[in-house]
């Protein structure tokens, strides 16, 4: 049906307001796709006819999803598109994002006019829909696309939606707002209520009775793209997603449906169970059976807290026998323990430390992190897989330092650093040294107010500082124990710890001569220091000496070679005899002169009677000469990489200078 003139209004973009005289920024020289396209309106290309009037006040805007018919008509009132049913169409209409959708230049213009409900016939020039040059949206076949048309949209809905995927595959609008801002992922356990519909409105199925559907995330129990909609909602929040039939795989809640383009699922999101594979490879894994108080993960426990648990040990075999039970073997008392310190198994403390107030988790545990490396308690065979169910109670949290005078600081770092030796002397180290970092962390925000405090501020942080590089050396981390040191040498070049524990890296790296260096300077800054620094220096030429024979065992066979005898240290007595022999056949390398014509040289061996013995290195063939020359220059090199390779396994000497300070 042709739109009567008389009702016809053009459609003009609003106007602009009075120009300003301001420098233009770079936002606002850089348009957008959409922005480029509208410099193509011109005054009569685009009409609008309002043929049904729409409800409430708003209007489409950038982000809202819209859902409308759309019906093509030539002006003479052919239909030649339409996604109504009745014009031939399947029913399901269209959806775009306003903003990131590819649409028609007058739709996009046209559309953002209409209020919900509302039915208008927008007359369109070539320029406005396919005919455009350059248009993003292909035309299709036999459209005329160089006609002056009538597009009939009917606005059904429109709103905010999240964009799942990039090709627009998946949509989701919210109806209902959810709870909190934790989303499910693999492997959640997800009860939902759910349904769905195709784009006509036929019903598929409904999951709206009885039970929720229940499901674990990422087991292809469902649409993949249903499941992506899922992965992005909150506890309680009741959606619509919208799936293009690309991303409706096959799974036990919705079969293969032939021939539906999409999918609307209608989700209330009833609750999840979070599941953790901590380590990600599916060995440690948390399961929660009872929420907690707070949000997700920021109410969880911080290092250093002090953390009340229940907990009810069991193996995980036949038997299933239960080794630990807080409410039973500890009076019903609860476990008390700092995290950060070791005290518990190191899968406990991990999981333990994704717990909310009040939580109960359910914790499956592999015995490298559960009781192989702990204290193990009798009844708990070794390599024994473990099961946990913990009750967090409750935690306090480390002390804040602010607001805190200088003397209560330093209480309070005396105490941890005295946790961190004890760690230390435990053998603990990665945990000792967290103990040394937090403390220097905390010292960015300690400002010392006259010398006195100044003073006891920097002897503390060098301790600290030094603490750190004990803990790298004991780990082999030799470089990052040189770093630790030099944050003290920096501000103090002659500091005799310093000196002596940098000496000692440096000596288990290999460099033997900066080490030197350090212990020498130890006894020239601090005459005390020499006993420490002489036993440094003779551990020094031990190693040295130590380096220097593996050196000579791992290439032995090239030091001690005549002229003429060099040979792969490989090759066996007979084989070293004959490697001037090499065949001239095979070589085109003759390697002896023939000492008479008679001599058979043909590729035979040469008589022993007719060898001509060695006369230095003038007397050999080139290519000897030539491979003489390479291992001359190559065996200083693989000597001084033997030096350090041999370093790695030397032992380590502790003294008093290689433990943390108290």
């Amino acid at each position: 049906m042709a739109v009567e003139e008389d009702d016809e209004q053009e459609y003009m973009p609003p106007p602009p307001h009075p120009p300003q005289k301001k420098k233009k920024t770079e936002k606002d020289k850089e348009l957008s796709d959409d922005d480029k396209r509208r410099k193509k309106l011109v005054p009569g290309g685009l009409l609008k006819a309002e043929l049904r009037p729409g409800g409430g006040y708003s209007k489409p805007s950038d982000g809202d999803q819209v859902v409308y018919h759309c019906t093509v008509r030539t002006l003479e009132g052919v239909v030649v598109q339409s996604t109504k049913k009745e014009f031939g169409g399947k029913g399901n209409p269209i959806r775009h994002v306003l903003g990131k959708s590819k649409m028609l230049l007058g739709l996009l213009e046209g559309i953002p006019t209409m209020l919900k409900g509302e039915i208008a016939m927008f007359k369109m020039k070539p320029g406005m829909h396919y005919g455009e040059a350059d248009c993003p949206v292909s035309a299709p076949d036999n459209f005329p696309k160089d006609d002056d048309l009538h597009f009939e949209i009917e606005l059904i809905d429109f709103g905010k939606a999240k964009v799942v995927t990039e090709d627009f595959g998946v949509i989701k609008k919210i109806i209902n707002e959810g709870q909190g801002w934790e989303s499910p992922r693999a492997p959640y356990e997800v009860k939902a209520w759910i349904s769905a519909k195709t784009g006509d409105g036929k019903l598929i199925f409904s999951h709206m009775e009885g039970e929720p559907f229940f499901f674990t995330f990422g087991n292809s129990e469902v649409p993949k793209g249903l499941e992506m909609g899922i992965g992005t909602m909150s506890r309680r929040e009741k959606a619509l997603i919208y799936v293009t039939s690309q991303y409706l795989t096959h799974s036990p809640l919705l079969p293969e449906v032939e021939g539906v383009d999409e999918v609307h699922f209608e989700v209330e999101l009833v609750h999840f169970i979070q599941v953790r594979d901590v380590l990600g490879d599916g060995r440690l894994i948390k399961r929660r059976i009872r929420d907690g108080r707070g949000e997700f993960p920021v109410d969880c426990p911080l290092q250093d807290s002090q953390l009340h648990v229940h907990y009810k040990g069991m193996v995980l075999d036949d038997k299933k026998m239960v080794f630990y039970d807080t409410r039973v073997a500890n009076d019903g008392q609860p476990l008390e323990f700092s995290s950060g310190e070791g005290r518990v198994p190191e899968g406990f403390e991990m999981c333990v430390r994704l717990m909310l107030p009040g939580e109960i988790a359910l914790v499956t545990c592999p015995p490298d992190y559960a009781y192989d490396k702990f204290p193990r308690p009798v009844n708990v065979p070794e390599g024994a897989y473990v099961q946990w169910e913990i009750e967090l109670l409750g935690f306090e949290m480390p002390k804040d330092w602010t607001g805190l005078n200088f003397k209560s600081i330093m209480d309070e770092t005396e105490k941890i650093k005295t946790t961190g030796n004890g760690l230390f002397k435990e053998g603990k180290y990665e945990l000792a040294k967290a103990k040394y970092e937090k403390l220097l962390r905390e010292f960015n925000h300690v400002n010392p107010q006259d010398d006195e405090e100044g003073k006891e501020f920097a002897n503390t942080r060098n301790v600290l500082h030094l603490n750190v590089a004990a803990c790298y050396l004991k780990m082999g981390e030799y470089r990052k124990s040189i770093e630790a040191c030099e944050k003290v040498l920096d501000t103090n070049p002659v500091h005799v710890k310093a000196l002596y524990r940098r000496g000692m890296a440096y000596m288990s790296a290999g460099d033997f001569e900066e080490a030197r260096s350090d212990f020498n300077m130890m006894i020239k800054v601090d005459k005390s220091s020499e006993p420490d620094a002489t036993a440094a220096l003779q551990k020094l030429k031990q190693k040295e000496q130590e380096a220097q024979r593996k050196a000579k065992k791992q290439f032995k066979g090239l030091f001690d070679k005549k002229p003429g005898e060099i040979a792969d240290v490989s090759m066996d007595r007979k084989e070293q005899e004959k490697v001037e022999e090499i065949d001239d056949s095979k070589s085109g390398i003759r390697n002896r002169k023939c000492q008479s014509e008679q001599e058979d040289c043909d590729g035979g061996k040469v008589d022993k009677e007719h060898e001509a013995p060695p006369a230095g290195i003038l007397s050999f063939g080139w290519f000897s000469r030539f491979r003489l020359l390479i291992l001359v220059l190559l065996i200083p090199l693989l000597g001084w990489i033997a030096f350090l390779y041999s370093d790695l396994l030397a032992s380590d000497v502790e003294r008093d200078f290689l433990v943390p300070t108290s």
